[in-house]
C-alpha cells in the first residue's frame, strides 16, 4: 500500500481532526463500559478505577479505529467519492503518515492502559484479548485483506464493541476478584443488546455509501444485502435490544431481586421498555422512511447517542432490581 502526496497538504483545522475522530461515535465506545460498571454494581463488585481503565480503553480503540479507517481508506481511494464528511487523507489536508501514526498512537495508549488492567488483575490472559482488540481495529480496513471489504465489518464489531467491552468490564472486577467463576448470563444478554446497537452504527454509515463503495471494491455487509434489506437489518438492530436489555433486568430480578417481589419491580422494566422503545422509533424513523445519503448523517449520530441511553437505562435498571 503506498501512500499519496499532495503538495497541497497543510495543517488541519481542529474541526477536520473531530471530523475524523467522529465524535459522534464515542459516546458508543463508553456505553458498553456503563453497561458493564452497573452490572458490577449489581454484582457488588464495582471497582471505578478498573471501569475508568475500561473506559480509557474502550476510548482509545475506538479513536484509533476511526483514525485508521481514514488513512487505509483514503490512500486506497475509497473516500475519494463518498457522501460523509470529507477525510483528513483522502482531501489532502494532512499527510496520510501523520493521521496513521495518530491511530497507533491511540492504539499504543490503549496497550497501556490495558497492561494497567491487567496488573491490577492478574489476569495474563487479557493480553491476548488486547492485541486481537487491537488487529481488529487495525485490520477492518487496513493491511492487504481488510475484513472490512469483505462484509465482515459487523461481527468483529458484535465481538469487540458488544460482548468484549461490556462483559470484559464485568469480568475485570467480577470473576477476577474472586466473587464467581464467570460472567452472569443476564450480562451476556445485555451485552448481546448493545452489541447489536453498535453494530447499527456501522450498518447505517455503510447504507449511507452504497452506492459508492462498491466502486471501490468494498462489499460492505449493507452492499451484499441490497438497500431494502439492508435497512431491515438496521431496524433489527436497533429494535431487539430493547426486549434483550429489558430481558436482562428481569433476569436479575429473578435470580437475585431483593424487597417484596415482582409488583415493586415492574415500574422499572416499564420505564425502561417506554423510554428504549422511545428512542429506537425515533433512530430507526429516517431508515424506515427511505432517507438516502446524506440524510443518513444524523441517524449515525442518534444510533450512538441511543447506545449511550441504552447502557444508562439498563445499568440502572440491573442496579435498581438487584
Amino acid at each position: 500500500m503506498t501512500e499519496p502526496t499532495s503538495a497541497a497538504a497543510s495543517q488541519p483545522s481542529a474541526t477536520s481532526w473531530a471530523e475524523v475522530v467522529r465524535l459522534r461515535t464515542l459516546p458508543a465506545a463508553v456505553a458498553p463500559v456503563i453497561l458493564g460498571g452497573g452490572a458490577a454494581v449489581a454484582l457488588g463488585t464495582f471497582s471505578l478505577p478498573r471501569t475508568l481503565l475500561a473506559a480509557g480503553v474502550a476510548l482509545a480503540l475506538q479513536v484509533g479505529s476511526n483514525l485508521a479507517n481514514d488513512y487505509s481508506d483514503g490512500v486506497r481511494g475509497t473516500d475519494d467519492d463518498r457522501t460523509g464528511p470529507p477525510r483528513l487523507t483522502a482531501s489532502g489536508q494532512v499527510a496520510p503518515s501523520a493521521v496513521k501514526h495518530a491511530a497507533f498512537g491511540c492504539f499504543g495508549l490503549a496497550a497501556l492502559l490495558g497492561l494497567a488492567v491487567v496488573l491490577l488483575t492478574q489476569q495474563w490472559w487479557l493480553l491476548l484479548a488486547g492485541v486481537a482488540a487491537v488487529a481488529a481495529a487495525w485490520f477492518y480496513t487496513g493491511g492487504p485483506r481488510p475484513y472490512g471489504y469483505a462484509g465482515l465489518g459487523e461481527v468483529f464489531v458484535f465481538v469487540f464493541f458488544g460482548l468484549m467491552a461490556t462483559c470484559g468490564t464485568v469480568y475485570i472486577q467480577y470473576a477476577a476478584d474472586g466473587a464467581g467463576p464467570s460472567v452472569p448470563g443476564w450480562v451476556w444478554l445485555a451485552a448481546c443488546g448493545i452489541g447489536l446497537i453498535a453494530c447499527s452504527l456501522l450498518m447505517v454509515n455503510n447504507l449511507r455509501d452504497i452506492d459508492t463503495d462498491p466502486a471501490h471494491g468494498k462489499r460492505t455487509l449493507a452492499v451484499r444485502l441490497g438497500a431494502e434489506r439492508a435497512r431491515t437489518v438496521f431496524v433489527v438492530m436497533v429494535t431487539l435490544p430493547v426486549m434483550l436489555g429489558v430481558g436482562s433486568v428481569a433476569w436479575v430480578q429473578m435470580a437475585h431481586g431483593r424487597g417484596t417481589g415482582w409488583a415493586s419491580q415492574v415500574p422499572v422494566l416499564l420505564v425502561a421498555l417506554l423510554v428504549l422503545s422511545w428512542a429506537a422509533q425515533k433512530v430507526t424513523g429516517p431508515v424506515v422512511n427511505r432517507a438516502v445519503g446524506r440524510d443518513l448523517i444524523p441517524v449515525l449520530r442518534d444510533a450512538g447517542l441511543y447506545e449511550l441511553l441504552y447502557g444508562v437505562v439498563i445499568a440502572a435498571g440491573l442496579v435498581a432490581v438487584a
